[in-house]
């Protein structure tokens, strides 16, 4: 048996940053026992607006989701708090996709919108 991660990621497109920021600072409690990494410009917004430390991949465009895929493939990531704007275009969309993939194949928790999330860690099983 694999041993039980303590890292979260967290990734929000443009247009769903602000409730990224929401979530988080209303649950830094929670958040603060573990280890966080996010997409480059996700992962600053939350150290500069919730005070977490947070390590930073590169952004989605440039590579950050696939990068986050990886580790869940790897088994190194507990859950994925993926806040993605369903009205928007990606040009990154294939990384998107894979993330998603990923996290099924390997049965992690994902969360893409503000709702699950709130169900994902009020379960405190992460």
């Amino acid at each position: 048996m694999t041993e039980v991660t303590r890292t979260v990621a967290l990734i929000a497109h443009d247009n769903k940053k602000d409730d990224m920021i929401a979530f988080v600072s209303a649950h830094r409690d929670v958040l603060v026992q573990y280890n966080l990494i996010a997409t480059g410009t996700t992962g600053q917004m939350i150290i500069d607006h919730c005070q977490l430390s947070v390590t930073r991949m590169l952004s989605g465009p440039l590579g950050g989701d696939a990068q986050i895929a990886a580790l869940v493939a790897e088994g190194k990531i507990a859950a994925v708090f993926f806040f993605i704007d369903p009205l928007g275009k990606h040009p990154h969309d294939p990384d998107i996709n894979s993330l998603l993939r990923i996290c099924n194949v390997h049965d992690v928790p994902l969360a893409t919108n503000a709702a699950t999330a709130e169900y994902v860690i009020s379960m405190k099983t992460l």
